[in-house]
């Protein structure tokens, strides 16, 4: 089963206590590709400038992501500048030029329309809803940021209403729902229409919730943080491509993908942009998946 996703291919440029990376290569879709093809064919539907580099697309190509659905406008293509304290969970967002992203109206190829599953990565949702009526997918999931939630709340409920699962953090399920407890949290967002809660805790795991289903995890312990950019990204990623690798959403499968995303999301943190994505195999996948139980089984 294939899997489509719709969101950002960007430049970074990212200061942290251990180096700097300027105008890498970054994006929401980006991250969230090269880790959903380890376990998946994906297709990657977005907009770069004419200014994006050829090493780039090369890049992306050597991984099983379709980009005919990648549209090349003229101007310049999106940029992110952010920077990392000592503390990676604190950030401080530099600057932002959407450039091409700012029109950027999605059309799905047909090979993406028929993707059995899609991922609406953290854009307006506006266009999410025009994605939503191109796509033929059985199974959809969703994120989004405390932006979409504080100025575009009711366009992100009629999104809400269609998806089968929103991956959010802590911070933007509390604030969507303004409930103090994550359990009420995930309960009120289950209301909204997702049957399919997942809140992300960055360093400190995350919980999934289907129903009366609980399934709580640690984050994987990765002794040497350099850059966290784009692992909530590479985790819907992991999460998404092995539940298409499964062709399968019942809670025991949705409870491995939790696992998958966040190991696979642990090899981003290592190093800056998503270069460790494309050098890992799903052998060293699963190598860090038997040392994740080993961590986690008593």
């Amino acid at each position: 089963m294939s899997v489509t996703v719709v969101g950002s291919v960007a430049l970074d440029t990212v200061e942290t206590p251990w180096g700097r990376n300027d105008e890498g290569l970054g994006g929401a879709a980006t991250y969230f590709s090269l880790a959903a093809s380890h376990y998946a064919p994906v297709h990657l539907v977005g907009v770069v400038g004419k200014d994006f580099p050829q090493a780039h697309i090369d890049l992306i190509l050597g991984r099983d992501i379709n980009l005919d659905g990648l549209e090349t406008a003229e101007g310049r293509t999106f940029r992110w500048s952010g920077r990392y304290h000592e503390d990676v969970n604190e950030r401080d967002t530099l600057d932002t030029q959407l450039n091409v992203f700012e029109q950027f109206q999605p059309k799905l190829t047909t090979a993406a329309q028929e993707g059995e599953y899609l991922f609406l990565a953290n854009i307006h949702p506006a266009l999410q809803l025009q994605v939503l009526e191109q796509a033929k997918a059985s199974f959809i999931g969703l994120d989004t940021m405390n932006l979409w939630i504080d100025t575009t709340l009711d366009e992100l409920k009629q999104v809400l209403r269609r998806v089968d699962v929103l991956i959010i953090n802590d911070l933007e399920a509390k604030d969507l729902t303004g409930e103090k407890s994550l359990v009420k949290a995930a309960r009120g967002i289950s209301a909204m229409g997702p049957s399919n809660v997942v809140i992300k805790k960055g360093e400190h795991g995350c919980m999934l919730f289907k129903g009366e289903q609980v399934f709580v995890t640690p984050a994987f312990p990765v002794e040497n943080v350099v850059d966290p950019t784009g692992a909530g990204d590479s985790f819907a990623g992991g999460f998404m491509g092995f539940i298409a690798r499964k062709d399968a959403t019942d809670f025991e499968t949705l409870r491995h993908a939790v696992v998958y995303g966040t190991v696979t999301a642990s090899y981003t943190c290592e190093a800056f942009g998503p270069d460790p994505l494309t050098r890992i195999s799903i052998t060293d996948i699963e190598n860090r998946y038997q040392q994740f139980r080993k961590l986690t089984t008593f």
